[in-house]
């Protein structure tokens, strides 16, 4: 059980680094990885607690990631 919390943190911060250096988000490094992080961690745990997500855990990572990215950033852009 850690070493999968340990190695969605470190897919969600890969993930986070590489949608800000390809350009497919402007929030700057930082925050792009820690919103990646976040939406790994809650992903993780409703995974954990519940039983509802994808099977392969690196897999929801990345995407709980990507959904992170999207989602928080665009509710929080001024319109």
């Amino acid at each position: 059980m850690f070493p999968v919390l340990i190695g969605t943190v470190v897919i969600a911060g890969i993930v986070g680094y590489i949608t800000e250096k390809t350009g497919f988000t402007r929030n700057g490094y930082l925050q792009s990885i820690i919103i990646c992080i976040g939406g790994a961690f809650l992903a993780y745990f409703i995974k954990l607690m519940f039983g509802i997500g994808l099977r392969p855990a690196g897999v929801n990572a990345i995407v709980s990631s990507l959904g992170a990215l999207i989602i928080v950033p665009t509710h929080w852009r001024k319109r």
